[in-house]
């Protein structure tokens, strides 16, 4: 078990909502993240940094440079094309699944989980699973309410020194106390046989 409450966990997020993209709550997401961590019983227990307009270059360096235990994404994501970035004029700039898989094969004895909320992500949560132990990603299209519910719920529950699996259950289940049919949208990918 890797949620040791003696331990102050870093959380990463990663935000990039590029030009001519459809416009997303990404502040919301991140002020929703940061009030309920500030707000739980184990506040202490975790940091929350934070990059947006991120470039493919921006994201090694975010993790070299905050050594977190959590990176969470939000955006936009296609798919088969991967995960949307900004390139260097703030445009579109996808990475794939293999690039970001080799990614996190590097910091696989640091990063925990991978929370990459966003439309279609979850070929790469697939992919970045074979070297992170929890990883979770979108099924389909997720709307900005439901993704924003999602992570709340998931980081109130981590917030109260609950696991990534309850914490996984918390947001799904965030999404349907609100009214919303997209529950069954996020899953999570486990990664057992991981060597630690």
């Amino acid at each position: 078990m890797y949620n040791n409450s003696a331990l102050v966990k870093s959380i990463l997020i990663l935000a990039a909502n590029p030009q001519g993209t459809s416009k997303l709550r990404l502040d919301e997401e991140v002020r929703e993240i940061d009030i309920g961590l500030q707000r739980s019983q184990k506040r202490e227990q975790f940091v929350l940094k934070q990059q947006w307009a991120v470039r493919p270059r921006d994201i090694y360096r975010a993790i070299l440079d905050v050594r977190p235990q959590i990176v969470h994404f939000c955006g936009h994501g296609e798919g088969n094309e991967g995960l949307v970035f900004e390139d260097e004029s703030g445009r579109n700039k996808f990475v794939d699944s293999e690039a970001l898989a080799n990614l996190f094969k590097l910091f696989s004895t640091q990063v925990e989980c991978v929370l990459l909320n966003a439309c279609y992500s979850d070929i790469q949560a697939a992919a970045i699973s074979q070297h992170i132990d929890y990883v979770i990603g979108m099924k389909q299209g997720i709307g900005d309410k439901a993704a924003i519910n999602f992570a709340v719920g998931f980081y109130d529950a981590l917030g109260a020194g609950k696991c990534y699996d309850f914490a996984f259950n918390l947001g799904c289940l965030a999404i349907q106390l609100s009214g919303m049919s997209e529950e069954s949208t996020p899953a999570i990918k486990k990664n057992d046989e991981h060597d630690r």
